[in-house]
Parts: structure tokens; C-alpha cells; sequence
């Protein structure tokens, strides 16, 4: 169970790790190494600073004694020069210790200082690195979604496929659907509640009722011809006459006639 757990948080942690966010993580914690080696190098800078106030202060005072020392001699008073003198003695071992401490300081301080040099060159280089290699990942990051995204294997491209297949499959259910409903107004087994579809067999009725319109009005038509405007008033009044009663009348006209012999 642990190995399984592992296993699946290492699998989760490789597929939410950037290199580009450890580059830039690893970065920042050289630039604090750094500032903390800087910080340090200024505080042995200011101990040493310190050591030497001192140095000179004690130095100082050392002279102040040897001058005080020689006129007390001059003066015959050979007990104050020589309080003096023992007095200054004191201060010259005093100097000599602060002076191996400021020479201890002095070198940890070019060392802090090299070091700091050394650590400066080597983030430098890191950072020089570190943006290459992100350089390099985006472009092969970018070069990979375009990949990708030309085969139809990327997420977004599988959505816009499936987007795409799912659309198709819905038209053409609907467009068998409509044909279906056609067919089915057609042959009559669906009521058209609206009465604007017609069957087949209305429609070859209406289509036979227009057909003999127009022939009555051809054939008024060349009654008019025929017979002039006399013929064409009576053809006018008589509108409503049928087609077989017209043919009726027309027969004696268009019958020849035989002399005997």
C-alpha cells in the first residue's frame, strides 16, 4: 500500500512539476545564499572597523602616557612617570591582542569576500543556464502542442473533434427525421393539421382541375379567332359553358358539306 501511494503521488507531483518554476525556485535560493554571504561579509567589515576605532583610541592613549611619563620625569617626579609607564605597558597588551583580532578579522574578511565572488560568477552562470534550458523547454513545449494539435491528439483538439462528430451525428438525425415525416405526410399515414401538405393523389387531382381550366380558356381563345368579335362576345357570355357543349356546337361547323350529284 505505501509503494502504491508513493508510486501515485510521485506520478502526480512529475505531471505538476515545471522545470521552469524549480529553475526560477532554485535561482532565487542562490540569490539568498548570496545576500547572506554578502550580509556577512559586512559584519566581519564592521567588526574589523570597530577593532580598529579601538586600535586607535588605545594607541592614542599610549602616547598621551609616554608624553605625561616624560614630563613627570623632567619634573623630578619619577613615581608618576613611572605609574605612567606601567599604565602604558597595560595599553600595549591590550593593542597587540586587538591587533591579532583585527589581523583574524581582516582575513575571515577577504575570504567572505572571495566566497561572496565566487558564489556571485556561479549564480551568474546558473541564471545564464537556467534561462536557456526555460528557453529551450517552451520552445519544445510549444513545438509539442503544435504536434499535437496537427494530429487531433491534444484535449483541445479531441473536444473540438468530438464537438464536431456529435454535431454531424444530430444533422443527420434530423435530416432522417424530416425525410421520414415527408414520406409519412406523403403516403397519408400523418395528418397535416395545418391542410398545406396534399397527398399524392390530391395533388395529381389538382394538377388534372388545372389542366382543364386551361384548356377552356384555349380553346375561348380561338373562338375569338374564329368567329371575330361576335364569336368573342358570345364566347364571354357563355363562360360557364362546359367544354363537351362548346365541342357540340363547334361540330356542325367543322362537319363538310357534299352537293348531290
Amino acid at each position: 500500500m505505501g509503494m502504491i501511494f508513493r508510486a501515485k503521488a510521485n506520478k502526480a507531483l512529475d505531471r505538476a512539476e515545471d522545470p521552469r518554476e524549480t529553475l526560477d525556485y532554485s535561482y532565487q535560493k542562490q540569490l539568498e545564499l548570496l545576500q547572506k554571504v554578502r550580509r556577512g561579509v559586512a559584519d566581519v567589515a564592521t567588526s574589523r572597523k570597530r577593532l580598529e576605532l579601538q586600535l586607535a583610541q588605545l594607541n592614542k592613549q599610549s602616547t598621551t602616557l609616554e608624553d605625561q611619563g616624560r614630563k613627570a620625569l623632567a619634573l623630578g617626579r619619577e613615581d608618576l612617570a613611572r605609574e605612567a609607564l606601567s599604565r602604558r605597558a597595560a595599553l600595549q597588551q591590550q593593542v597587540t591582542d586587538l591587533e591579532t583580532q583585527h589581523a583574524t578579522l581582516q582575513g575571515e574578511e577577504e575570504k567572505l569576500t572571495l566566497a561572496a565572488q565566487r558564489l556571485q560568477a556561479k549564480v551568474d552562470a546558473f541564471r545564464t543556464k537556467k534561462e536557456t534550458i526555460k528557453a529551450t523547454y517552451t520552445a519544445a513545449q510549444a513545438q509539442t502542442r503544435i504536434g499535437e494539435a496537427f494530429s487531433g491528439i491534444s484535449e483541445e483538439m479531441g473536444d473540438v473533434g468530438l464537438a464536431i462528430q456529435r454535431a454531424e451525428d444530430k444533422t443527420a438525425q434530423l435530416q432522417a427525421r424530416a425525410g421520414a415525416i415527408d414520406e409519412l405526410l406523403a403516403s397519408g399515414a400523418l395528418d397535416d393539421p395545418s391542410g398545406m401538405h396534399k397527398d399524392d393523389i390530391q395533388a395529381e387531382l389538382d394538377r388534372l382541375s388545372g389542366g382543364t381550366d386551361v384548356e377552356l380558356e384555349l380553346q375561348r381563345m380561338k373562338q375569338e379567332l374564329a368567329g371575330g368579335p361576335a364569336a368573342g362576345q358570345q364566347a364571354i357570355e357563355g363562360g360557364g359553358t362546359s367544354q363537351s357543349q362548346q365541342q357540340d356546337r363547334q361540330q356542325p361547323q367543322d362537319t363538310p358539306r357534299f352537293d348531290k350529284q
